[in-house]
């Protein structure tokens, strides 16, 4: 029993360990199946899209108890089409292209393929429609009336773009765009 409450613990759920399972939330019931497979210390995890559906309190939790476990010499396979998932776990990954390995590495060598193609720019909203029709958009937050976009091109795509810090989702979109040929625009 001591080693059910250590591993109730460190999901998180030790203050709910008399309630029913079905009874928990969808990152509870998630976080005890990760308590379930560690009863026997694995040295091989295989995670299923494990924070699909997660409020983002929860998908934190879980990518922070991935991170504890493969920092303990624990190989975690994850198939996930969540980026973030995948930034904040893995050492190594590789991404699947039509049932083919597309990619493999560290999720650095991804970004660093995408170094210089990543921009910002804060646009009124004509100039960003123009904008996103041209170029893929990672990511936008509406700013008094403007819209501040991070997007993918090979040269500047607008005189007030600057250069922008690459992540793994930019990575991402660059690589389907530029390398596999995938449009996303």
């Amino acid at each position: 029993m001591k080693k059910v409450d250590t591993l109730l613990d460190q999901v998180g759920l030790l203050d709910v360990r008399e309630r029913m399972a079905n009874k928990l939330s969808g990152g509870m019931k998630r976080r005890l199946g990760i308590a379930q497979a560690l009863i026997g210390d694995p040295r091989l995890l295989v995670i299923d899209e494990p924070t699909t559906g997660l409020d983002p309190e929860e998908r934190i939790r879980f990518r922070n108890i991935l991170s504890d476990l493969s920092q303990k010499d624990v190989t975690i396979i994850l198939s996930t089409h969540i980026v973030g998932d995948i930034s904040s776990t893995c050492h190594n990954m590789a991404m699947l292209n039509k049932g083919e390995v597309a990619f493999k590495g560290s999720p650095e060598g991804m970004i660093n393929r995408v170094r210089g193609h990543v921009w910002q720019v804060t646009l009124d909203d004509d100039s960003f429609n123009a904008l996103k029709i041209k170029y893929p958009v990672v990511s936008t937050i509406p700013i008094e009336g403007m819209w501040e976009a991070q997007l993918i091109s090979e040269d500047k795509p607008h005189p007030e773009a600057i250069d922008a810090t690459p992540n793994l989702e930019h990575a991402y979109v660059y690589f389907m765009e530029n390398e596999l040929g995938v449009s996303l625009v």
